[in-house]
């Protein structure tokens, strides 16, 4: 959530920030209404308070006459105190319930608009010219049939669609890159984390996957628990509640977990294959830092992402995503597109978002420095989504024959193997 006082202090910006996104304007009207009743109600009932207090002092020393009449106006105020108390409690809900609906202020640089309306930044790699080399591109789906390594047919069998399974070199594909990926990251100085992928709603509401993404969360009525769609929502909340000392900024954590979205409102969209799913693993980067370091971390997590995806020898670009398309968590998000060849454009594959103290503040996060206690900032930035990567990998690496070669950073963890062999019809 936003800090109440730059809303009073600026509620301009506010209001900019919520048209630039295509979100309701008018909500920041509503909020600072609802805050001023906040703080009147609350300026009225200490005042209450103090007379109640102070009448309960004067009562005992008071002549009969007066007690009578001072204990008529103590009943009064009793009636009194309890009616704005009960005003301050339903002011302070209606605050904060407006207080979650607001998205994070968007950085002054990122670009308005939609989803098209991103600004691409830089493009790495090269383009491979399948026509120049005599043949034309398989897709990943038919390349995976081919290598045995993918099974879409009995994972809708078992599961339904946007289900699958990885088979014999597939799954192993699979490993490799999570622990290529979080070689990476330990390197980097990262703590390797395998979190719970149920959590509680005041972690999911924290991270703020209740919101804009509510319809995106499968939830388990039973138990009140949600599953995660990404291990950003555990380790965002893994300090929930806590003070972190400033000297042991920044914390860095690579967590690896299983993934689940329903993908509402993606109804035909990316149905063949793996590439949109209802569950995956992924390989995410997260980080607490000081807001002052913020922007700063966002470009090393960049940089670590660019790294990853050049380590894989896939051609793929930087896009500073518009205003429109950003979580309501981020201030700022770039995202990697790698080239998918059948697909003949890029397509998402690694994406990093700057929360600024947007999480920390719905999750009572904070951080101590010398002068003073204040929310700190958090960060996160996929490293890897396997089954995209896969996808990507798949496609860009394919030989005529259907086999495909292995990028080096991932030979070591698939027993020396140069090359994916198709498997003997």
């Amino acid at each position: 959530m936003i800090d109440l006082r730059l809303l009073r202090e600026d509620p301009d910006r506010v209001r900019a920030s919520q048209r630039a996104r295509g979100e309701d304007v008018t909500l920041v009207d509503s909020l600072l209404s609802a805050d001023e009743r906040r703080r009147s109600s609350g300026v009225r009932f200490d005042e209450l308070r103090a007379e109640q207090k102070q009448l309960g002092k004067l009562i005992p020393k008071a002549t009969p006459e007066e007690r009578a009449e001072l204990l008529k106006r103590a009943e009064q105020l009793k009636s009194d105190v309890k009616a704005a108390d009960a005003e301050q409690d339903e002011a302070k809900a209606e605050t904060d319930r407006l207080l979650l609906q607001l998205g994070n202020l968007v950085h002054p640089d990122v670009p308005v608009g939609g989803e098209e309306d991103f600004v691409e930044l830089e493009t790495h790699g090269t383009i491979r010219d399948f026509g120049a080399e005599g043949f034309e591109p398989k897709d990943h789906l038919e390349l995976g049939t081919i290598l045995g390594a993918i099974d879409v047919e009995r994972g809708a069998k078992v599961s339904g669609s946007r289900f699958y399974f990885l088979t014999g070199v597939g799954a192993l594909l699979e490993l490799a890159l999570v622990n290529a990926a979080l070689a990476q990251a330990t390197a980097a100085g990262f703590t390797p984390m395998l979190p719970p992928a149920l959590v509680r709603p005041q972690s999911m509401a924290g991270t703020g996957f209740l919101g804009q993404a509510a319809a995106d969360v499968y939830h388990l009525d039973k138990d009140d628990l949600y599953l995660v769609g990404t291990s950003e929502v555990p380790l965002a909340a893994y300090h929930m509640d806590e003070i972190i000392d400033a000297d042991k900024l920044p914390l860095r954590y690579a967590g690896f977990s299983p993934c689940f979205r329903r993908e509402a409102g993606s109804h035909g969209k990316d149905t063949r294959g793996i590439f949109r799913v209802h569950q995956f693993d992924k390989v995410e980067m997260f980080s607490y830092v000081d807001p002052a370091d913020s922007e700063n971390e966002h470009k090393r997590l960049l940089e670590w992402e660019k790294e990853w995806l050049t380590s894989l020898e896939l051609p793929f670009r930087v896009i500073d995503v518009a205003t429109g398309d950003l979580g309501a968590s981020a201030a700022r998000k770039y995202d990697c597109e790698a080239w998918i060849p059948t697909q003949g454009k890029y397509r998402e594959l690694t994406s990093t978002s700057d929360c600024t103290e947007f999480q920390s503040r719905r999750l009572s996060i904070r951080m101590r420095d010398e002068k003073k206690v204040k929310p700190l900032a958090t960060l996160n930035g996929t490293l890897c989504a396997v089954p995209r990567t896969i996808v990507a990998i798949l496609e860009n690496h394919q030989q005529a024959d259907g086999s495909v070669r292995v990028p080096e950073v991932l030979r070591p963890y698939l027993g020396g193997r140069e090359v994916l062999e198709p498997v003997a019809k």
